[in-house]
């Protein structure tokens, strides 16, 4: 766990200190080592896209003498507009690099990435109303919403047909906010709700491995998916580690009331798709009841 702790804190382009170095430096020699063993040992890196990866993997890998690389595009874009390089300059967590050669990128007013170059495609086969809807004025309107950060890096921050509005008319973007919560090794799967509602929920499914080890550390006897999610301890601890995230968000982003679920969502059961990106819609529909309790 101290070496694992270590990697957490690891910050690219950046010194942390010697003592920091000393004890990262011992880490990789007594446990990432063995890490790249198991991969081969000849790894340069991992070149990552397709869906969102969590920053927390991303640094400890990367600490591990594994960096993972963060890409971004579209089979429409060719499929690459951005993409983290393995020089440590060209690197930022969280975001999924610098763009492409060739390829220009400016933000919509509503925060959509629009994207022009020779990557992106003539048009939809057949389908010209659906092309003039999507390429304006030579500008792919990816669906995507995001920034540049220190004018260089693109970063995602959600998929525009994910945005939903409070009942108060606030805009909430649902993915920073589950991913910021990934980030904690007892939130397995989480989706944030709340849309027409006054305040924003989460359906939160914990990392059951994780939570058995932290209750039989806290003297809790329940050892099913079921009875653990119900014990009041555990309750508890999750409001903690909700409120303790909660002020990385603006007040209306802010969780309010969560419910606990006992199986992983996946494919097989269609709450996944194969990318592993939220059936939004499914889950809504499977969940209902726990989503009325949080606004009950």
């Amino acid at each position: 766990f101290w070496a694992h702790s270590l990697a957490t804190r690891y910050e690219i382009n950046q010194s942390q200190g010697v003592l920091y170095n000393m004890q990262l430096a011992l880490a990789n020699k007594l446990i990432f080592s063995k890490w790249r063993e198991a991969l081969g040992n000849n790894i340069l890196c991992i070149v990552s896209g397709g869906a969102a990866c969590q920053v927390r993997l991303i640094r400890i890998f990367t600490a591990a003498k594994i960096p993972i690389l963060e890409g971004y595009g579209l089979t429409e874009t060719s499929p690459v507009i951005s993409v983290n390089r393995y020089e440590a300059e060209n690197r930022k967590f969280g975001t999924v690099g610098p763009l492409i050669d060739q390829v220009d990128v400016k933000i919509a007013e509503d925060g959509e990435i629009l994207c022009k170059g020779p990557n992106v495609m003539m048009g939809y086969y057949k389908q010209p109303a659906l092309t003039d809807e999507t390429i304006i004025d030579g500008w792919y309107h990816t669906g995507d919403i995001g920034m540049m950060v220190d004018n260089k890096f693109l970063k995602i921050t959600d998929r525009k047909k994910e945005l939903f509005k409070t009942s108060g008319g606030k805009y909430v973007a649902p993915l920073p906010i589950e991913n910021k919560l990934k980030e904690s090794r007892f939130v397995e799967q989480i989706m944030v709700v709340g849309s027409g509602q006054k305040f924003v929920g989460a359906l939160i499914i914990p990392s059951f491995s994780n939570l058995k080890e932290w209750a039989r550390a806290n003297n809790i006897t329940e050892t099913s998916a079921k009875e653990l999610i119900l014990n009041q301890k555990v309750l508890d601890m999750y409001r903690d580690l909700v409120e303790n995230f909660n002020k990385y968000f603006n007040h209306v982003e802010q969780i309010k009331k969560f419910e606990l679920l006992p199986a992983e969502w996946s494919v097989e059961s269609g709450e996944m798709t194969p990318k592993m990106s939220i059936k939004r819609k499914v889950v809504m529909e499977k969940f209902r009841d726990s989503i009325d309790r949080i606004y009950s």
